[in-house]
C-alpha cells in the first residue's frame, strides 16, 4: 500500500528580505576641528625640523642673498658630507652609544624591579616610596651640579674604568647621573602599568611553586613589554639629547657626545648656519630611527589600559 502524495499543495515562501543601505556616516563638525587643531599642533612641532632640512640642502650664499623661505634655486647634499667630516661626528656617536645604551638599560632594569615590588608585593610603605621615586623628578638638576662635581672628584676608580683613576672624566658619572634622574619616571610608569596586570596571573603562579624571582622574570617583565618599549625610546631620547652633564663632567674633549660635535661646525668670525643645519639633522637621525623602529610597540605602551574589553 502506497501512500498518496498530493502535488497540489501549496508552497509556502518566505517573504525574501530587502538588505537595508548602510546609513552612510556624516561627519560630525566638531571632528573638523580637533582633526584642525591637531595638524596645527603637528605642523608646529614639525616646522624647525623642515626648516633645518631644507636650509641644509641650499647653498648659503643662495639663502643669504634671497632668504631662507624663498624659492630654491640649487639642492645637494654637500653640507651633510661636510658637516659629518668636518666635525668628527661619527667618533662622537660611538661616545654617545656608549652612554645612551647603558644608560637605558640600566634605568629600565632597576626601575622594574623597584616597580614590581612596590605594585605587587605587599610591600610596607610601598607607597611611600614610590611617592620618594617620584618626588625626586622635582628637584632641580642644576642644584646638585656642585656637590657631585666634588663627589665624582674623589671617587677612586680603576685604570681600565677611567683614565683619569676617578670617577670625574669618565662615562661612569655621566651614566650614573642620567641613571638616578630617569629612575623616578620609570618607577612611576612601571608602577602604574603593572597595577593593571591581572592579579589571578601571579596568584595561579604561586599556586604552581613559583618564587619571587619567577614571578617577576618569567611573569610580570614579558607583560611588561610594551610599557618598556614606550620608555625605552623615550629614554634614549632624552639621555642621547643631553649636554649638560656630560659638559661639567667630561673634561676630555674625544670623550663628548654627539651633541657637543656642532660646536665645531662653528667659526669663530663667521658661521655657516646652513652647515650647522645640516649637522643638526644628522645629529637627529639616531632618535627618528629608534622611534621609527619601535613606533608599534611606543603607541601600544602609551595606548594601553586607555580602554578597556
Amino acid at each position: 500500500m502506497t501512500a498518496d502524495i498530493r502535488t497540489d499543495a501549496p508552497v509556502r515562501t518566505e517573504p525574501a528580505t530587502t538588505r537595508r543601505p548602510t546609513p552612510r556616516r556624516v561627519p560630525r563638525p566638531g571632528r573638523f576641528g580637533v582633526h584642525i587643531f591637531l595638524m596645527g599642533v603637528s605642523l608646529a612641532f614639525l616646522a624647525p625640523l623642515l626648516l633645518a632640512v631644507y636650509a641644509s640642502l641650499r647653498p648659503y650664499e643662495e639663502t643669504a642673498q634671497h632668504g631662507y623661505f624663498s624659492f630654491p634655486r640649487h639642492l645637494s647634499f654637500d653640507y651633510y658630507r661636510r658637516a659629518y667630516t668636518e666635525s668628527g661626528m661619527g667618533k662622537y656617536f660611538t661616545n654617545t652609544l656608549l652612554i645612551a645604551v647603558p644608560g637605558v638599560l640600566v634605568t629600565l632594569f632597576l626601575a622594574s624591579f623597584v616597580a614590581f615590588a612596590v605594585s605587587r608585593l605587599k610591600l610596607r610603605g610601598g607607597l611611600v616610596l614610590l611617592m620618594f621615586f617620584t618626588a625626586g623628578n622635582l628637584l632641580p638638576q642644576q642644584v646638585i651640579v656642585t656637590p657631585l662635581y666634588v663627589l665624582f672628584n674623589k671617587i677612586p676608580l680603576p685604570w681600565w674604568m677611567s683614565d683619569s683613576l676617578t670617577m670625574y672624566d669618565s662615562y661612569w658619572a655621566v651614566i650614573i647621573v642620567n641613571v638616578g634622574f630617569q629612575l623616578g619616571f620609570c618607577v612611576f610608569v612601571l608602577a602604574n602599568f603593572m597595577r593593571t596586570l591581572p592579579q589571578e596571573i601571579l596568584e595561579a603562579a604561586v599556586v604552581d611553586g613559583a618564587g619571587v624571582w619567577t614571578q617577576f622574570w618569567r611573569i610580570t617583565l614579558p607583560l611588561c613589554r610594551p610599557a618598556l618599549a614606550a620608555l625605552g625610546t623615550l629614554e634614549f631620547t632624552w639621555i642621547y639629547n643631553d649636554f649638560l652633564w656630560a659638559l661639567i663632567f667630561i673634561s676630555n674633549p674625544d670623550k663628548l657626545p654627539v651633541t657637543s660635535s656642532l660646536n665645531n661646525l662653528r667659526g669663530q668670525f663667521f658661521t655657516d648656519y646652513n652647515l650647522l643645519a645640516a649637522g643638526s639633522v644628522l645629529v637627529a637621525l639616531p632618535t627618528i630611527l629608534v622611534f621609527l623602529l619601535l613606533q608599534r610597540h611606543f603607541i601600544a605602551g602609551l595606548t594601553l589600559g586607555s580602554t578597556k574589553g
